[in-house]
């Protein structure tokens, strides 16, 4: 066994048909867990479980399709695992909605809401789905991807950075309550990472080499370079590790 041994641990990880969800599940199920790959449509997440089953051994991935914006499809989501998989382990809430860019003055109620919904309220559903089973077993780890969007202010993703920040605080309320069972509850905020998400902002080349020149690492990350940190924090190298927030994101912050 080594620190980051995760043999035989359930994962579900949200959004991992591809990009920063994708990366995490792949390597979960390098470290030796079982990991449920999840998203609206069932087919890209079939074909990930496939991917990983092929590389790792059959039974190793499963896909389970779930709309984070319903609460009944996100107990599905776990209610299957538990019946397919067993007990669920680590919980990565990494799916997440941003239909707006632009100044707040501008965005719509509707779009509004679908930001704080499903940024935020689905992460609060589908932990409450999995941390009873954590709490009775007396372990769990809960990761939250959030955003260094979290952590300062944009003039084009305000609605967005709010959800990132209340993520943040969702981590840490959620330490406090279920820290005396064992169960740990971190974030992660990524800067900017070459996602199909997260096009608009790298996708024009003056755009990229602006980033990239305002990085200390002169360069923007992509979705593999997340995945080290949800696998630190879901193994036990993080076990006196809770409600605290990783930033990975080239320097950008400092």
């Amino acid at each position: 066994m080594t620190l980051f041994d995760l043999k035989d641990k359930v994962a579900i990880v949200t959004g991992s048909s591809r990009g920063i969800g994708r990366a995490i599940a792949e390597r979960l199920a390098e470290h030796g867990a079982k990991v449920v790959i999840s998203s609206r449509k069932l087919e890209p997440c079939e074909q990930v479980a496939a991917a990983i089953n092929a590389k790792h051994g059959a039974g190793r991935a499963i896909a389970v399709a779930a709309n984070i914006s319903s609460k009944e499809a996100l107990q599905h989501l776990v209610d299957d695992t538990v019946k397919r998989l067993g007990p669920v382990d680590v919980l990565v809430c990494n799916a997440a909605s941003n239909p707006y860019y632009g100044p707040m003055a501008g965005i719509s109620d509707e779009q509004f809401r679908k930001v704080l919904d499903n940024n935020i309220l689905s992460n609060h559903w589908l932990v409450n789905a999995v941390a009873p089973g954590m709490i009775e077993r007396k372990g769990g780890s809960i990761i939250i991807v959030s955003s260094i969007g979290g952590l300062r202010g944009s003039p084009i993703l305000g609605a967005y950075c709010i959800s990132k920040a209340a993520d943040l605080q969702l981590a840490r309320n959620l330490a406090v309550e279920y820290g005396p069972h064992n169960v740990r509850v971190n974030c992660i905020a990524p800067g900017l990472i070459r996602t199909d998400f997260a096009r608009a902002l790298w996708d024009n080349p003056e755009l990229l080499a602006a980033r990239s020149a305002e990085t200390p690492l002169r360069r923007i990350g992509e979705p593999d370079e997340i995945a080290g940190a949800a696998v630190f924090l879901a193994s036990p190298a993080s076990s006196f590790m809770t409600g605290q927030v990783m930033v990975v994101d080239g320097g950008v912050t400092v």
